[in-house]
Parts: C-alpha cells; sequence; structure tokens
C-alpha cells in the first residue's frame, strides 16, 4: 500500500483524484494540502505543509507553483517523493526542483496521460521524417478557467520535437507583433481558452501540398487521475533523480 499526500486537494484535479483513489487498493489518501478550505473532504486537509503530522510515501501535486517551496522544504526534510503536475513554474523554480532531485525522487510531467506521451513519441518520429521541409505548429485549447498558456503539455510537445532535430528550433508564441516571413525553425504554439474544455492538443506538420495533423483529446480528468496515482505508485521507494512519463512506460510496457 503506498500512502500520499495531495497537494491541492481542493482544486479540480485535486477532487478527481480523490474520487479515483477510492477505486484503488494498492493507495491511500493519507492528507491534503489546501489554501482553500471550503470544501468537506473525507481526510484531514491543511493549509501548508508544516502542520501535516501524518506520514506518507509520496506526495502528488495539483496545485499551484507558489506552492512549491514549502513542498520541497516538506518533501527534503521529510525524504517524500514527489509526483509534480503543476505547470506554469519559472526558471528558478525548475532549478529548485532539480536541486531536489538530486536527494529525493521526482516525478514531473505537464500531462499525466499514455495518450500525449504516445503523441510526443508519433511527433518526434514525424519530426525525424520530415526534418525541416515541414513547418510545424502545436495548437491547445483548454478550459477558461486555467491561468498559464501555453499549457505545460503543449511546451512538453514542442521540448519533444525539438529534441530531435539539429537546426536549433526557436518558439513562437505571438505572430501579431512581428510582420515577417515565417523562419523554418520556427515551432508555433497557439493557446486557446474557453468554456468548459478538458484539453485539446493537435501537432499540425504543413508542407508543400500536405498536412499532417495528430491530434489528442481529453474527455475526462480522470485519465489524469490515473495517470498521477499510478506515477505515485511507481516512484515510491525509487532513488533520487528525475523521472517522467517515459520512465513509467519503460517500466510497465
Amino acid at each position: 500500500m503506498v500512502n500520499f499526500i495531495m497537494s491541492g486537494c481542493n482544486g479540480r484535479m485535486g477532487q478527481v483524484i480523490a474520487e479515483a483513489v477510492n477505486e484503488r487498493s494498492d493507495v491511500a489518501l493519507v492528507c491534503g494540502v489546501d489554501t482553500f478550505t471550503g470544501k468537506k473532504n473525507d481526510f484531514p486537509v491543511y493549509t501548508d505543509f508544516e502542520s501535516i503530522t501524518e506520514k506518507a510515501d509520496v506526495i502528488i501535486d495539483f496545485s499551484n507553483p507558489s506552492a512549491l517551496e514549502g513542498m520541497l522544504k516538506y518533501a527534503l526534510e521529510n525524504n517524500t517523493p514527489c509526483v509534480i503536475c503543476t505547470t506554469g513554474y519559472s526558471d528558478e523554480q525548475l532549478a529548485a526542483i532539480d536541486r531536489a532531485a538530486e536527494k529525493i525522487a521526482i516525478f514531473r510531467s505537464g500531462n499525466m496521460s499514455l495518450g500525449i506521451n504516445l503523441l510526443i513519441e508519433l511527433s518526434k518520429m514525424a519530426s525525424k521524417v520530415f526534418g525541416t521541409d515541414f513547418d510545424v505548429e502545436i495548437i491547445e485549447k483548454h478550459h477558461k478557467m486555467k491561468i498559464d498558456a501555453p499549457s505545460g503539455t503543449a511546451i512538453m510537445i514542442a521540448d519533444g520535437i525539438a529534441s530531435v532535430r539539429d537546426d536549433d528550433p526557436k518558439y513562437t508564441y505571438d505572430r501579431h507583433s512581428v510582420r515577417q516571413k515565417r523562419d523554418s525553425r520556427e515551432i508555433g504554439i497557439s493557446s486557446i481558452r474557453g468554456g468548459t474544455i478538458v484539453g485539446e492538443h493537435e501537432v499540425i506538420f504543413a508542407g508543400n501540398n500536405e498536412v499532417l495533423s495528430i491530434t489528442h483529446q481529453a474527455q475526462s480528468r480522470s485519465l489524469f487521475a490515473v495517470g498521477a496515482i499510478n506515477a505515485a505508485a511507481f516512484l515510491a521507494g525509487k532513488p533520487a533523480g528525475n523521472y517522467d512519463m517515459s520512465d513509467l512506460l519503460k517500466e510497465r510496457y
């Protein structure tokens, strides 16, 4: 049995994970952390990590970048691995995560979906085949309550494509302020926010007289919950280091 702490337990994903864990026999949610305490839960909820008294094997984090410092401090003091699903971190915060990974196991992913990670692998394959003959554009759509843009998943996709190219790609987020022909090194990233869209990502490879599109639609947040819980079960007991979905997939598939 893997016991975990849910950081951001009263947020959208925190609540979905709290429901999903009830269907599992291999994991248990022992307590939560959230600055908002206006919801009733069947587990203790604290406003900060310093108040926690329960023992846990892993932390699952679906919160806000502002919660990172307190979470890492607790994790390092208690030698507790972290599954970090929050996005929108600054470069300084990402560096802090990397430093923490020298002492504890950290699993970080901008998207916990198996399908998205397969989309990334397919996009990398397409980029290897097409090279610079095809222009790459990424379009991501999310609900109107999402704060960060572009999504962490869009950046994951762009990073995956960039990793197999040798032309020093650059990310373009705004064409409005620049009036010039498209550079072949560009990876365009566009964000759409509206309604209750759970999440949709499309990668477009546009060449001369043909276009290849690879699309993933998340139709329920439960798929992210399952991925996060699986990551927690995977991470428990792992040695210090950085882990991601590719590590989990290699072990399970």
